[in-house]
């Protein structure tokens, strides 16, 4: 196997961890902070948009393993009306470099298309069950749970690191923000500083005269 096919194996491993935590039976106030975290964290947003660079590649080597396939039955095909439709009488070393081409090409077919669907499935599993501990917000909210008071609603929280990508984008527009008070500032008190040189300029011969 390849380094990159080994690395898509990797993801796939890690995709399944991470689908045994969201479906393990946790409590609601350790589930509520898990989630908020999760939406909340820079570091997941960044996460988030290296994953989706990454299965874009992930999809390439999808379609590129679908064509390697076709080109192999096509392959296998051909030989087999080469020799009247017996597959049988192919050479031994022959067929068999073409039945592991065929055997190597499925894999990776496979394993870019089981990584792809399990991504999709991910997503979808993190809203619902985002969704369920919303309405489950709600009704500890109705029956006066105190639990519930506490810290930040589920109802504020958006998709996987979405709220978190939010705030380090308004942290950023902040601070070029203030570099453009301060340019500004720098501006107008050139400006002003200026302004009186150029009337002290025009007030001299005044004097003399």
């Amino acid at each position: 196997m390849t380094l990159y096919y080994s690395l898509v194996f990797l993801l796939l491993v890690t995709e399944m961890l991470i689908f045994l935590a969201l479906i393990v039976p946790l409590p609601f106030t350790w589930r509520r902070k898990l989630f908020t975290f999760i939406s909340e964290s820079p570091i997941i947003a960044k996460l988030q948009y290296g994953m989706k660079i990454t299965f874009i590649f992930i999809l390439i080597l999808f379609v590129d393993s679908v064509n390697r396939v076709y080109r192999v039955q096509v392959e296998l095909s051909g030989m087999g009306n080469n020799q009247g439709g017996n597959t049988q009488a192919l050479g031994g070393i022959e067929r068999m470099e073409v039945q592991a081409r065929k055997f190597y090409s499925q894999r990776n077919m496979y394993l870019c298309g089981f990584t792809l669907f399990l991504s999709l499935i991910l997503n979808r599993t993190y809203v619902m069950i985002l969704d369920v501990l919303r309405l489950e917000e709600e009704v500890k909210t109705f029956k006066g749970d105190p639990k519930v008071k506490g810290g930040k609603s589920l109802k504020d929280v958006g998709g996987a690191g979405e709220v978190g990508a939010l705030k380090e984008e308004l942290a950023r527009k902040d601070r070029d923000m203030e570099n453009l008070k301060k340019q500004v500032e720098s501006m107008q008190s050139e400006y002003n500083r200026m302004g009186d040189q150029v009337a002290g300029s025009n007030a001299a011969p005044r004097k003399g005269v």
